[in-house]
């Protein structure tokens, strides 16, 4: 144990400091040509969904992965170094190799597993892989061409759009203003008329069952008032036969029963002969009758307990 803890260290005879370099050599002795692409351990996600051909495991884009970067040497794109990344599948631990490319912007999968599609990359199907720089213009050209003819269509659209609008509110101010006018002409004509013109517009709209159901209601009127008029007839009738009789007594208590009877046979033979109507005559008519009272109308108790035979006890006081 005392060795770890030794202040001095032994030198050979034949130590010579100056034969000590200060060049850094790689490790094993090899140059940098020699030792071959570097490569160190980094921490990524995958770039984008892939699926295992081993096992057949996905592995959603973003999924973290402890991943060693080969940095390969002479391996370039327009002076833009090429990376490598080697990962494994989480369910079977098979090597899955993908790199960049810079060309197109985006990640080429090389081996251990199949990238799913991606229909809004470009770059990655047969017909824009191999393109020129000039071919890619041409297709940047066209696509722009295309985005402005597309926005040009969408404001013809929205032209036509905000035109129908305008024609459809023109449309309805008229409809409207025509309506107001007639509605205007409908209440003039009103009031000229008295309400035959309106009753016989509503009449025209009205309903089947509302009409008949108005038409019942103009019956019954109708017939209630033919019955009203019929007992108040009856009521004057009576009314002027108890008048003549009274008229003959009268007569008879002066003149003599003889004139009484007489009297009274002719204004039977008349009444008989002549109608109802022509016996009332207007000096005859009988007073209105009074005006209907609403007062209200206090009716007595019956006393059920007396009908039951209960006798109430009287009060002491």
């Amino acid at each position: 144990m005392s060795e770890r803890k030794v202040l001095t260290k032994y030198y050979p005879p034949d130590f010579d400091p100056s034969q000590i370099g200060r060049a850094r050599k790689p490790k094993g002795g090899l140059s940098a040509a020699q030792q071959g692409p570097k490569v160190q351990t980094v921490r990524l996600m995958a770039p984008f969904s892939l699926r295992c051909v081993a096992c057949g495991e996905y592995m959603y884009r973003g999924r973290k992965f402890n991943a060693r970067k080969e940095t390969p040497q002479g391996e370039k794109y327009l002076g833009i170094q090429l990376y490598r990344f080697y990962i494994r599948c989480t369910r079977c631990s098979a090597e899955i190799v993908f790199r960049t490319d810079p060309k197109n912007q985006d990640y080429v999968m090389e081996r251990g597993a199949k990238r799913n599609t991606d229909p809004w990359k470009r770059g990655l199907d047969d017909t824009t892989g191999d393109e020129t720089d000039e071919q890619r213009l041409d297709r940047l050209e066209r696509e722009m061409a295309e985005a402005e003819g597309e926005e040009e269509r969408n404001a013809m659209a929205e032209l036509e759009a905000k035109t129908e609008d305008a024609k459809r509110e023109m449309a309805v101010a008229d409809a409207l203003d025509e309506i107001r006018g007639r509605n205007a002409r409908l209440e003039r004509a009103n009031r000229e008329s008295g309400g035959d013109v309106l009753e016989a517009v509503v009449a025209g709209v009205v309903r089947p069952e509302e009409e008949e159901r108005r038409r019942q209601e103009e019956e019954d009127a109708e017939a209630a008032r033919r019955a009203f008029a019929f007992v108040r007839r009856q009521d004057m009738l009576e009314e002027v036969v108890e008048e003549e009789g009274e008229d003959g007594v009268v007569d008879g208590n002066g003149n003599g029963a003889g004139s009484g009877s007489a009297s009274s046979s002719a204004a039977a033979s008349t009444s008989d002969s002549k109608p109802p109507s022509a016996a009332a005559t207007p000096d005859m008519m009988p007073p209105p009758p009074p005006p209907p009272s609403f007062k209200r109308q206090v009716k007595k108790k019956k006393d059920h307990a007396a009908l039951l035979g209960i006798k109430k006890k009287q009060p002491l006081v």
